[in-house]
């Protein structure tokens, strides 16, 4: 019980920190100003022997401190700030449940590896079978673009503006129709043969050549 203790006058006051080191968690009492260790306890288990609180008080608990040379001794100390005191208690059970965390990690995958291990691969002569829907194409179809429509003739090109130019500054294509030879009629196919040439027509002026002076 803290009330059984000298609390008007503590037989030392100073700052505290707690640090660890692996799974071990250590109180250390320091002096307020130069830091040099007046004590320290070591805390492997909490709850436990090492830290215990007080039947009739939340700012009061017993530590048990070491000096390193095997010797123990048990302490009572206590906090100003009732805060103060119960960020002392999250600071050791924050601590704790990392360190039960790790230990639960540690032997998961310890498990997975003493257990059987999962094969995958394929057996001899087994297969799979993939469905793939709207894969399927249609015989004789190339693609699923659709053709343009053509224009009168059967060109898909516009005429370009009367008079103007493209707004690239560059003068469109015209399509000139074929230069018709003589004797040879225009027709829709491009590889007719030529029509035999007509005779010349009688020269209007043979009668003026004829004429004598």
């Amino acid at each position: 019980r803290a009330a059984e203790w000298q609390l008007e006058q503590p037989a030392w006051s100073g700052r505290l920190r707690i640090t660890a080191r692996g799974s071990t968690a250590f109180i250390k009492l320091e002096d307020k100003t130069s830091g040099e260790l007046f004590a320290q306890a070591p805390v492997e288990q909490f709850p436990g022997t090492a830290v215990e609180a007080v039947m009739d008080s939340s700012r009061y608990f017993v530590i048990r401190i070491e000096d390193g040379n095997g010797r123990r001794a048990f302490i009572g100390l206590g906090f100003v700030d009732r805060g103060d005191a119960f960020d002392f208690n999250v600071a050791l059970q924050d601590h704790f449940k990392w360190v039960r965390q790790q230990n639960e990690l540690a032997r998961q995958a310890q498990d997975l590896e003493q257990g059987p291990k999962l094969d995958l691969g394929f057996k001899e002569g087994q297969t799979i079978k993939l469905s793939i829907a709207n894969m399927k194409k249609k015989e004789g179809g190339t693609g699923s673009t659709r053709p343009r429509p053509a224009g009168p003739g059967g060109l898909s090109l516009l005429p370009p503006p009367p008079g103007g130019k493209s707004s690239s500054g560059e003068r469109p294509a015209l399509l000139s129709t074929p230069p018709q030879l003589p004797g040879t009629p225009i027709t829709d196919s491009l590889l007719s043969w030529p029509q035999p040439t007509a005779a010349p027509a009688a020269d209007a002026w043979g009668d003026f050549a004829k004429a004598s002076g």
